[in-house]
């Protein structure tokens, strides 16, 4: 526990906080490489960070056990086959899903498991996709797909300041559907640019317009509980390594029983089928998860998810929750407050300056006194000096980042449209279009193995900034 100056005034503004207390004990014996490499880590968004009780116990499992490919009904097949059945059960009550209403697809991450509905959701020219501005830029790709085969693809603007959707706008679209096409409506639970959260009401809104929901979860999980006995959205994607740091390469689909046969995949591969022909041409799809699980699965490292959403759950989502809040809600009313001897202040922050339906991820770009923007690859190299983790660019959601440093369409199109002599555009590239104006962001983010030093050297740090 911190004893800067600082701390009591923190405890004054964020009381509960001290319920969190659990949260120092678990860092001080679960996640002791933070302090003893002298690290802050304020990526929690790009990447959750581990246990080291979660490595030992999947080490625990791997050395005492012998496991063999699950397609098959050896003993060692069959002793892999009952681990990645218990981790899909326990990802169903993890998250309170009724097995009678959802399946589990295990996927190499969240992008993999977008690319199974893309691929395979019914679009057509009587169909529509519709997105916020604010998704991801997996979730953007599927737009390629709908164009592809013709279905109409609308974007909603998330509106400054708060960067949220217009509710007034969502339901006029939602009441433009056609009854004899498919529409899919995507959004972020929580925005990954700028750890704005949106409603989940609006999954029954968009379904009781008719409409397919398609919810990206990724963000949203590591710090909140994603209730589907409550909140029924067609189609969840998730990274397991967003909520506990190991094992990365693993996501999920976790997908209606009845969305799921509306999809149609356009090919198949081991695993997939239960009968294929060379010269017959023909071929039958497993049903369930496993027409969509190809090739073997990922069946040593499965039992760590299951590993880790028991240690989230035992650390209890209550103690995450308030604690990022508090902690956000520091850097937020600090950050905000912080100006130079002109007057100038240092931190544009994108989204709202309070901690009602935002998570624990901070977008902002920072200012001297004159007014002019560091470069935030600047912040990002001096942060690096001081051991200091966070994240600069446009976090793969450009559509977030457009709104937010107010790019206009005409300027992006001729950046994009721009006469150039290679095949590719680069970032910095990109950057240069815009004359000076800001094109990425600092993003900082806390998590279940935050405390107040964490913050507090980030601030000091950002009062290094001031003149």
């Amino acid at each position: 526990m911190s004893h800067s100056k600082e701390f009591p005034k923190f405890l004054e503004a964020y009381p509960s906080y001290k319920s969190t207390e659990k949260l120092d004990t678990l860092r001080a014996n679960d996640y002791t490489r933070l302090d003893r490499l002298g690290q802050i880590y304020l990526d929690y968004t790009g990447g959750g960070l581990y246990a080291e009780s979660q490595i030992a116990k999947h080490q625990e499992i791997l050395q005492n056990n012998v496991f063999g490919n699950p397609h098959s009904t050896n003993p060692t097949s069959m002793a892999a086959t009952k681990l990645v059945d218990s981790a899909r059960a326990y990802v169903l009550e993890f998250f309170k899903a009724d097995p009678a209403e959802y399946e589990v697809i295990f996927t190499a991450n969240a992008s993999g498991a977008l690319k199974l509905v893309g691929e395979s959701y019914p679009f057509d020219e009587k169909g529509r996709y519709l997105l916020a501005f604010d998704n991801h830029n997996s979730v953007n790709g599927l737009r390629e797909f709908a164009h592809a085969r013709g279905a109409n693809v609308t974007y909603l603007p998330v509106e400054l300041p708060e960067l949220r959707l217009s509710h007034e706008q969502l339901e006029k679209e939602w009441q433009n559907t056609s009854p004899n096409g498919h529409n899919l409506f995507s959004f972020p639970a929580q925005s990954n640019f700028s750890g704005i959260q949106h409603s989940l009401e609006l999954i029954a809104d968009a379904k009781s317009h008719g409409w397919d929901v398609l919810l990206d979860a990724a963000a949203f999980v590591p710090t909140n509980q994603l209730d589907l006995s409550r909140f029924t959205p067609d189609f969840v994607v998730l990274s397991f390594y967003k909520l506990f740091g190991y094992p990365t390469g693993l996501g999920a689909l976790i997908v209606r029983r009845e969305a799921l046969s509306k999809l149609q995949r356009p090919w198949f591969a081991g695993g997939t089928i239960t009968v294929a022909s060379v010269q017959a041409s023909t071929h039958y799809m497993a049903e369930g998860h496993a027409a969509f699980e190809d090739g073997t699965v990922d069946y040593l490292n499965i039992p760590a998810i299951e590993i880790g959403l028991r240690h989230i759950a035992e650390v209890g989502y209550d103690a995450i929750h308030e604690r990022v809040v508090c902690l956000t809600g520091w850097l937020l009313s600090n950050l905000s407050e912080m100006k130079h001897s002109t007057g100038e202040p240092l931190a544009r922050i994108y989204g709202t300056l309070d901690t009602e339906m935002r998570g624990g991820t901070i977008a902002a770009n920072f200012y001297n006194k004159d007014g002019v923007a560091f470069d935030h690859r600047y912040i990002e190299e001096e942060a690096n000096k001081l051991n200091i983790s966070l994240r600069t660019g446009c976090f793969c959601n450009p559509g977030a980042g457009e709104v937010a440093l107010e790019l206009e369409e005409f300027e992006l199109v001729a950046c994009f449209s721009q006469p150039r002599n290679k095949q590719r555009l680069s970032f910095d590239d990109f950057a240069l279009c815009f004359d000076g104006q800001e094109s990425g962001a600092v993003r900082i983010s806390v998590g279940i193995a935050s405390n107040f030093a964490d913050v507090q050297h980030f601030l000091n740090f950002m009062r290094g900034l001031l003149e």
